[in-house]
Order: structure tokens, then sequence, then C-alpha cells
């Protein structure tokens, strides 16, 4: 599983020149509603198979969750379901409240 840090992932994001990935946030929405990256759209974990035609396999897709471990898991059921480009974030959003965004709220 290809991995991405924070910080990586900030630069991509910042670059004009680079394409931009589809943010894929699997919390649950109580998490989501405190703290978020910019641009990522909620599918909480355990909807992710039912609502796994709502992606693109097409898509380069970072998957967020709070440390990475959640995201780690979509990440894999999403490869064996035959999506090529999907990328963990790793540490999660607590990460990049620690190395991007010290102002997120953090839980």
């Amino acid at each position: 599983m290809r991995q991405i840090t924070a910080t990586e992932l900030a630069e991509r994001l910042a670059d004009s020149q680079s394409d931009k990935p589809f943010l894929l946030d699997v919390r649950e929405p109580v998490e989501f509603g405190i703290c978020r990256i910019e641009g990522s759209t909620l599918m909480p974990m355990a909807s992710v198979p039912a609502r796994q035609a709502e992606l693109d396999p097409d898509d380069e897709i970072v998957v967020i969750c709070h440390h990475g471990g959640r995201s780690a898991q979509v990440c894999m059921f999403l490869e064996r379901q035959g999506f090529s480009r999907v990328i963990n974030l790793a540490g999660g959003v607590a990460a990049w409240a620690a190395q991007v965004d010290p102002t997120m709220p953090q839980y």
C-alpha cells in the first residue's frame, strides 16, 4: 500500500502544477465536524463497501482518518476491489495538525 505524509500531501495540494488527488475521509461525522482537511469528502469507513460505486477507480484517492489505521484498512479494501491509485495518509489528521496546520482542532 502506498502512503503519503501530511507534509507531502500539503505540498501536492499547494502545487498549482500538480494534479489534485480525491481526498476521502473515512472518519465518523462527529470527527469530521471537529476538524477536516480542506476539500475532503466524508464517507465513514463502515459505509465504503456500499458506497464504493461513488468513487472513480481511475482517480488518485488519498484516504484519511484520525491516525492512519482505518484509512489503511479502507485502502486495502479498495485495492482488492480494483482501485490501483489509493494512498494512505500516514498519521491521519493528527499528523496534519502536528506537521501542517497547528491551528487545526485536535481530539
